[in-house]
């Protein structure tokens, strides 16, 4: 919880180039030297540390290193109750910026005085809702809304929660796991609510930009993705975000270009920006390339829908049929109940001739 909070507030810093959280995670546990993680990674500082916790006391210990050098910029240990976290994270943050040297533009001092949350069991509600979310199951969405309610019915000012729990509405939604229609209408009104809370959090407007794109209204969702990255240069879900809805809105060219930014914020990227990247692919007619970027987030996560589709769609443009069928048999395994007439009214091509394309090669792979 603090590596999120701590990079989700430095990211924030148009002055700074900052890895995604599950990139650095991957370093996690392992007795890694500090140098290699820069040259892997491409960057030149690393923020180590250590959270120890007993009773209501908790000991956070932070080490600011210069990877080209190994040296010590900077290093802190906090003992404090466990109700101070969110004072020692910000402390924290306050000292890395003070040791890099970093310039706030009056726009960032706005936005760092506003906080989340001061609630630790709502904070840990949210953390852990996002955890199942992640694991992109019907299952996990179904505990990942019940904890993000629980953190919103404790703290009802706290927008991240509300961010988090559009997530799984439009989760539930576009993958038919809730059948209610409702659902799309859900996830806006709740990504809508966190920027009333905190109109500065760039999650907030990048998921309304996602949630324009399914209403298909594709100016406005282009203006909610560019907001996002302005207000957060470094975050890597905002680029994947804005990648889909170029992808949808007839610049494809322009995704490939993003999703670059994106995979070098987040060397350890997730199964779907290569589906992004394979999905613009075949928009610009490189089959081979879409087949083998779709393949790739396969191979990261065997059960992502998306993957899939798009490998059916791929496989079916290209005649290789009995291919289209098992990775139609795939989808149905992972959403027994997915329909492609329910699909088609939701796929948010901008030029209708793209999408019956696209319900056409799925048909023709036997999906009905």
């Amino acid at each position: 919880g603090i590596t999120e909070e701590l990079t989700s507030t430095l990211a924030q810093l148009s002055s700074l180039f900052v890895i995604a959280r599950n990139s650095a995670f991957t370093y996690k546990g392992k007795a890694v030297k500090v140098q290699d993680v820069g040259r892997e990674l491409g960057i030149r500082y690393v923020l180590e540390g250590s959270v120890r916790k007993a009773d209501n006391r908790v000991r956070v210990t932070a080490q600011l290193i210069d990877a080209t050098t190994g040296g010590h910029l900077w290093a802190q240990t906090y003992d404090r109750e466990m109700q101070d976290i969110f004072a020692v994270q910000d402390e924290v943050t306050q000292k890395i910026m003070f040791a890099l040297k970093v310039t706030l533009t009056p726009e960032e001092q706005a936005r760092f005085r506003r906080t989340s949350t001061h609630d630790l069991e709502a904070y840990d509600y949210c953390l852990r809702g996002m955890e199942q979310y992640l694991r992109w199951t019907k299952e996990a969405n179904a505990q990942a809304r019940q904890l993000f309610e629980k953190a919103i019915a404790i703290d009802p000012k706290y927008a991240e929660a509300y961010a988090s729990l559009s997530l799984v509405h439009w989760q539930a939604w576009i993958w038919q796991w809730n059948q209610d229609p409702r659902g799309l209408d859900w996830a806006f009104d709740s990504a809508q609510r966190a920027v009333v809370l905190n109109d500065s959090l760039a999650r907030a407007h990048a998921l309304l930009g996602h949630f324009y794109l399914f209403k298909k209204q594709h100016d406005q969702a282009i203006a909610e993705g560019e907001r996002a990255i302005l207000l957060d240069p470094n975050d890597a879900e905002g680029y994947a975000w804005l990648e889909q809805i170029l992808n949808f809105s007839g610049r494809p060219a322009e995704t490939i270009e993003l999703l670059e930014k994106a995979m070098r914020l987040n060397p350890h990227y997730p199964d779907y920006y290569p589906s992004i990247l394979g999905f613009a692919y075949r928009l610009l007619g490189q089959y081979q390339e879409a087949i083998a970027a779709q393949k790739s987030a396969l191979r990261r996560n065997p059960d992502f829908l998306s993957g899939h589709t798009n490998l059916a769609v791929l496989y079916s443009e290209l005649g290789r049929e009995e291919e289209a069928r098992a990775e139609v048999a795939e989808m149905l395994r992972i959403s027994p109940h997915f329909s492609l007439k329910v699909y088609g009214q939701r796929v948010p091509f901008k030029d209708p001739a793209d999408l019956e394309r696209y319900l056409a090669s799925l048909r023709k792979a036997g999906l009905k």
